[in-house]
């Protein structure tokens, strides 16, 4: 395989002679040739970054959930750290203080959240720089990306976004609804393509990656780079908020937080590690994006603690049961709940019932 900066040179002037050419009946087949081979130039800079060797990160996942931070040296990731978790990151008025991922456990509703302080990041992460291919790496682990962005270099959010991009992942987006299916019959049939994509588009995309036996279902808008990192198995969507640090110093922090929630469809927070500003809606916001609740256990003696359980958003009855043991999901005979999602105190439920953050359950089983 040719090195990396090479296929990249290759890929640049393949994309541009692909731009000038014009699309007629006489190019078609050129054309497609040409986006075969864009797409297995694009492959191979995958396969290349993949086996660039480094020492790596690792942080041992515990607790109910984990989060990342993630943005440039002396945003305030390592402040902001050491202010809402049990952790001792390094804090200093020049870049690159972080070199190793600092864990913290945060907790919030009697949830246990892993925060980790990543190294700082830089432009051209994805391509290595500043060993960013291995940070990023390493926050595709966790369960949120917290970006903290300094609010006196607003376009640090715009690099941020176009690395992760570059590395295939995708922020706040649902993964499109894109099936290949194997099949033993000769060629590509495409059965569904609401990709916006031609046929003829995705058949050589699929040939470049020595795709020539399957059939394509595509039920949702995604476009050529997407549908390539779907392809090739390297695509990761990621919830993600962010943390706009700083506001301290700068005066017009509410304008770029409308501004940068509005061009990512991102949920920000201003804050300022400092003056202690907003901390309290910064812990809300990273529980309410994790997609966890906490309810409770109903204890036997009224005067005992209430023994918390996290679950999933949206979670049952029936799930919360066999979380604690299957046997109580198998002697399941019905539930009482008292909370958010009950109608009345004290409300009878089934196992399908569906719970809410801060719910009692008590279980009654056969």
């Amino acid at each position: 395989m040719e090195k990396p900066n090479v296929i990249e040179e290759n890929l640049g002037r393949m994309e541009e002679e692909y731009a000038k050419t014009k699309h007629n009946k006489a190019t078609n087949k050129a054309l497609g040739i040409l986006r075969a081979k864009i797409a297995k130039a694009k492959k191979d800079i995958i396969e290349a970054g993949k086996g660039k060797k480094g020492s790596g990160f690792f942080v041992r996942k515990i607790g109910d959930a984990t989060v990342a931070l993630v943005g440039f040296p002396s945003a305030g990731k390592s402040s902001l750290l050491n202010r809402i978790a049990n952790a001792k990151s390094k804090v200093a008025a020049y870049a690159f203080t972080t070199t190793t991922i600092v864990p913290g456990m945060m907790l919030y509703k009697d949830a246990h959240i892993q925060i980790f302080d990543l190294p700082g990041i830089i432009e051209n992460a994805h391509a290595g720089i500043g060993g960013g291919r291995t940070v990023l790496a390493a926050a595709k682990s966790a369960d949120l990306m917290l970006f903290v962005i300094d609010a006196k270099i607003p376009n640090q959010m715009d690099i941020v976004i176009n690395e992760l991009f570059k590395l295939n992942i995708f922020i706040n987006k649902k993964r499109p609804d894109v099936q290949i299916l194997e099949t033993k019959i000769p060629g590509i049939k495409i059965e569904i393509n609401k990709s916006g994509i031609e046929d003829k588009s995705i058949v050589a995309i699929l040939e470049g990656f020595g795709i020539h036996n399957c059939s394509v279902r595509i039920r949702s808008t995604v476009d050529e780079d997407e549908m390539i990192a779907i392809i090739s198995k390297k695509a990761a969507y990621m919830p993600a908020i962010v943390a706009l640090n700083k506001i301290d110093i700068v005066k017009n922090y509410a304008l770029i937080a409308d501004s940068i929630s509005k061009k990512y469809n991102i949920n920000v927070v201003p804050i300022s590690v400092i003056d202690d500003k907003n901390i309290d809606i910064l812990l809300k916001s990273i529980y309410d994006n994790l997609g966890i609740m906490t309810v409770y256990m109903r204890p036997r003696i009224e005067s005992e603690k209430k023994e918390p359980m996290i679950l999933k958003t949206g979670s049952t009855v029936g799930v919360a049961a066999k979380k604690i043991h299957t046997q109580i999901l198998d002697q399941f005979k019905c539930a009482y709940i008292d909370g958010p999602s009950a109608k009345f105190n004290n409300q009878r439920v089934g196992i399908t019932h569906i719970l809410k953050d801060g719910d009692i359950v008590t279980f009654i089983n056969d």
